[in-house]
């Protein structure tokens, strides 16, 4: 592999979404965040793919926050289980964007 050839990666994203019309979040919720694993060839576009497949699936991303590849989140010492790690390679042998997990967001009044 040349140095101009690039790999896909695996980024790992949380993004936070507002509400939008048929967006499918629980009544009530205000929005909500989700852990997001993209496959891309460098975190810029993780981020774009990720919020252009949130917003077809009529979600209102606000915010993207990336913690690296598998990689770098070791060197970091996150604590990756092997479901995490799963998932991670899945989306990089689909090419695609996995919503890991999503937590709504609730006001409490």
């Amino acid at each position: 592999m040349s140095k101009k050839e690039s790999r896909q990666q695996v980024y790992t994203l949380l993004v936070e979404v507002g509400r939008n019309a048929g967006d499918g979040l629980p009544d009530g919720a205000t929005g909500a965040a989700l852990m997001c694993y993209a496959s891309g060839v460098d975190e810029a576009e993780a981020v774009r793919e990720t919020v252009a497949i949130l917003k077809q699936a009529d979600l209102a991303p606000l915010d993207v926050s990336g913690y690296g590849t598998l990689d770098e989140r070791l060197a970091e010492g996150h604590d990756i289980s092997d479901d995490e790690k799963a998932l991670m390679a899945r989306a990089l042998e689909e090419n695609s964007v996995i919503v890991a997990q999503m937590t709504p967001f609730f006001d409490k009044v």
